[in-house]
């Protein structure tokens, strides 16, 4: 290759005019000959490059055949064993007891004996003592049996402190550095310059804990779902954590496989991809399927994790414990490492994973948008895991074909891929939206980890979940304060938010409850309701609320922040979609229906305290807003679509009545029966007869129509008419509404005489409501004569007409 290289160095120094004929040559004199030297350093840097990779490839595989036969990996991990003294390690290794002295009345010869058993205690107390370090690291996060551990290790915590403050030294001098070529090369700062240099602080970061391994890493994850701490340029910078870890090598995996399951792979999957598809701090993820021709992902753990992971959490615990002796602080810091290494080390073990995906499975099977992959058991251990193999979009994928503007990406996208991607990653989000709703309003298991890289859009249009290493659950009571806490956003009731964030047990003991809701409406007063939804980024409330918390010292449930962190994602995702997509929006119909259908005192008692006033008069602008939501939620059509015929109409007024009078006579409608029971009659009336009721007394009417013109062809006999004639005239409010059983429900009956009994303490409101009835009742009739006449008309006069349009049909 070298010679091949010389050969074309040579031929390319031959002068270009020397390879073309005198034709040739004449033609083309003009020609600078810079431009064919330039030409020829061209080829002889693509031979160069040709002959470098060759030798790249041929070392590499001299490296490797080197390797293999010296054996390279087993000295490396029996050098591994050696320094952290693997070895010697005993599992069956109990600590044992301090011996408790016992002095009872003996002889002499008793006491010496009894000494003598002292002192055999003491010597075996002794002794066990000094075989302290063989004792293992515990399959379970315990503080005080790690502190021993690394006590017995001091050389791996000094060799692994060198490491950790080398390189967070050198990540201060980079920063530094280029705080001062900032400082000499600007004179004035702005608000881009701040976010620039944020930005370049967090890809320091994170390249720093790229370098520092799997729990470090772990550690940026986390802190880039917390743009409200750390601010958004560098949470955008360490999100991408995510997808730049480094793969551990296939042969340590295929390894590992064998080791936990007991046998070759070739027993268990007929063929796993080469590469791994997928790689996470902890592990990495390859495609494989399985003998019995399953397609499945195995998810393989990192090699030797659990020690480094101790070995990173207790290290965290020291240096905590020094910022707590030097900050004078009463609270024990090291609580937050111990909570951290509670989660890590629970994630290590993959059987506990299993069983978290199998319960949030079970528990959102009800709910079709939402999908879980099925896990393998069988071929599932504690650093090992089969699950279903789920092919679907990722959401960064579309959101990067979403977000394409340049020529290159135009290139590589369709018009037609960008639109599709477009509408599905729409759709992710909306369901995405639901799901969070429905994992915190319903079943009460939230998934810990929703960032986008765990989701994918199926082609069924579901949305799968992915990584169940640990899993939130939430108790009943907080579930309701939340589902009040969303009402009381959208309605800007921020005292009631307060106190419903006092009941999740977020704000502390003895805070002043005034003072948090003035500092909550200053800081949202400016905040624009468009149709009765609050026209603002849900981003801009969730930072109000954290700087707030911040300010307050709030505690934050992990439930809560997982839901705020979901939210956000999916509205960060949404935007590239659409720039006008509303978080509030698009959750609240969900809110609504909830709260309309949920026959529950902790969900009445929230209806009631946001439809009724102190008095339990009705508040009008809030009922009808209700419904004009309720009725555009699809989730709601579909429950009550047992008794529907046919689609709502499309008018917000028609489907607003046409929802009110459903759920008045439907078995879901106990909660929306239970409210105008409690509300206060004399003021339901006045809603009635109000002006501002006159376009649902007009739908009223609309329905009273119907309800007298199929009683009208009841008694002439509909039927032999439609069936001799063809069809009779009906109006566009026809709705999905049994109007017998609307007249015949005796629910409704006992609400209308409860509303007229309390309205007789008020002749004169009385005397209005008589008064609107008839008008109603007489404009009924009227619209109900006229649609029978018409249909008579079309009915006996179309024999008359030889209309070929008409007689072609009917043949």
């Amino acid at each position: 290759m070298l010679g091949a290289a010389a050969a074309s160095a040579a031929v390319a120094s031959i002068p270009a005019s020397a390879l073309r004929s005198p034709a040739q040559s004449s033609s083309r004199r003009n020609i600078k000959p810079c431009r064919a030297v330039a030409g020829n350093l061209g080829h002889f840097v693509q031979t160069v490059k040709k002959d470098v990779d060759f030798l790249k490839k041929n070392i590499s595989a001299g490296v490797n055949w080197t390797s293999k036969v010296i054996g390279l990996p087993e000295i490396s991990k029996q050098v591994d064993e050696v320094v952290w003294l693997g070895n010697v390690e005993d599992p069956k290794y109990e600590s044992p007891d301090w011996p408790q002295p016992y002095y009872p009345e003996l002889s002499g010869t008793d006491l010496i004996m009894a000494d003598l058993k002292a002192l055999e205690a003491y010597v075996l107390y002794y002794y066990h003592l000094s075989r302290m370090w063989t004792k293992p690291l515990p399959e379970v996060y315990n503080a005080q049996e790690a502190d021993i551990y690394f006590k017995c290790r001091p050389h791996i915590v000094a060799l692994r402190l060198i490491e950790v403050f080398g390189s967070f030294a050198s990540a201060a001098f980079r920063i530094r550095l280029e705080g001062l070529k900032k400082s000499k090369n600007v004179s004035g700062s702005s608000e881009v310059d701040e976010s620039n240099s944020q930005y370049k602080f967090g890809m320091v970061l994170k390249e720093t804990m790229l370098n520092l391994g799997p729990t470090f890493i772990k550690v940026g994850q986390s802190l880039s779902t917390r743009p409200d701490i750390i601010g958004f340029p560098m949470s955008k910078a360490l999100s991408e954590l995510h997808d730049q870890i480094p793969p551990f090598p296939r042969d340590l995996a295929m390894k590992i496989i064998e080791e936990e399951l007991g046998s070759p792979v070739d027993t268990f999957f007929s063929h796993i991809s080469e590469e791994a598809i997928a790689a996470a701090s902890f592990g990495q993820v390859y495609k494989a399927k399985t003998v019995d021709g399953h397609d499945v992902a195995v998810k393989v753990q990192r090699p030797n994790l659990r020690r480094v992971v101790f070995r990173d959490i207790y290290i965290m615990r020291v240096g905590l414990d020094i910022l707590q002796q030097v900050a004078k602080r009463k609270s024990d810091l090291r609580l937050y490492a111990d909570e951290l290494g509670k989660g890590l080390v629970g994630e290590l073990d993959y059987t506990l994973e299993a069983a978290n995906a199998a319960e949030f499975m079970e528990a959102h099977s009800a709910f079709p948008s939402i999908r879980v992959p099925k896990v393998f058991q069988h071929l599932t251990q504690k650093r090992v895991l089969t699950m279903e193999w789920m092919s679907g979009e990722n959401p960064k994928e579309l959101l990067a074909i979403c977000s394409s503007n340049n020529l290159e990406q135009e290139s590589r996208y369709s018009e037609k891929q960008r639109i599709d991607a477009k509408r599905h990653l729409l759709d992710l989000v909306n369901k995405g939206v639901e799901a969070c709703l429905v994992q915190l309003i319903e079943t009460g298991i939230l998934h810990a980890d929703p960032h986008p890289g765990n989701m994918r859009y199926l082609p069924s249009g579901q949305i799968g979940f992915l990584d169940f290493g640990l899993i939130c659950r939430m108790e009943k009571k907080h579930k309701f304060a939340m589902l009040g806490s969303i009402i009381h956003i959208v309605n800007g009731d921020w005292a009631s938010l307060v106190g419903s964030l006092a009941e999740m047990d977020v704000v502390r003991p003895g805070t002043n409850l005034s003072r948090v809701t003035m500092e909550l409406e200053n800081a949202m007063d400016e905040v624009e309701f468009k149709d009765g939804i609050p026209d603002v980024r849900f981003s801009r409330v969730l930072g109000t609320v954290w700087s707030i918390a911040l300010k307050y010292h709030f505690r934050m449930p992990p439930y809560y922040t997982l839901l705020l962190r979901s939210l956000a994602s999916f509205e960060g995702l949404a935007m590239a979609g659409d720039p006008n997509f509303n978080t509030f929006e698009d959750s609240y119909p969900y809110v609504v229906r909830k709260l309309l259908t949920d026959n529950s005192p902790d969900t009445r008692k929230i209806l009631h305290a946001v439809v009724l006033n102190k008095r339990k008069e009705v508040q009008w602008k809030k009922v009808a807003f209700f419904l004009r939501v309720g009725a555009a939620s699809k989730g709601l059509q579909l429950a009550l679509k047992s008794e529907a015929s046919t689609e709502m109409p499309s008018d917000t007024v028609s489907d607003s009545v046409n929802l009110a009078l459903k759920l008045l006579v439907s078995k879901d409608g106990a909660v929306v029966r239970r409210l105008v029971m409690t509300a206060d009659g004399t003021s339901l009336i006045r809603g009635i007869v109000s002006k501002e009721a006159r376009p649902f007394r007009h739908q009223v009417s609309k329905i009273t129509a119907d309800m007298l013109y199929q009683s009208m062809c009841t008694a002439l006999g509909k039927t032999f008419i439609v069936a001799r004639y063809g069809a009779i005239y009906t109006s566009s409010s026809t709705s999905a509404i049994n109007y017998q059983s609307l007249v015949k429900n005796r629910r409704l009956k006992v609400i209308i005489l409860k509303i007229l009994e309390s309205g007789r303490k008020s002749p004169v409101l009385m005397a209005r409501l008589c008064w609107v009835s008839f008008v109603t009742l007489v404009t009924a009739s009227a619209l109900a004569c006229h649609r029978f006449l018409v249909s008579l008309s079309e009915a006996y006069l179309g024999r008359l007409s030889f209309n070929t349009k008409k007689l072609a049909v009917s043949s």
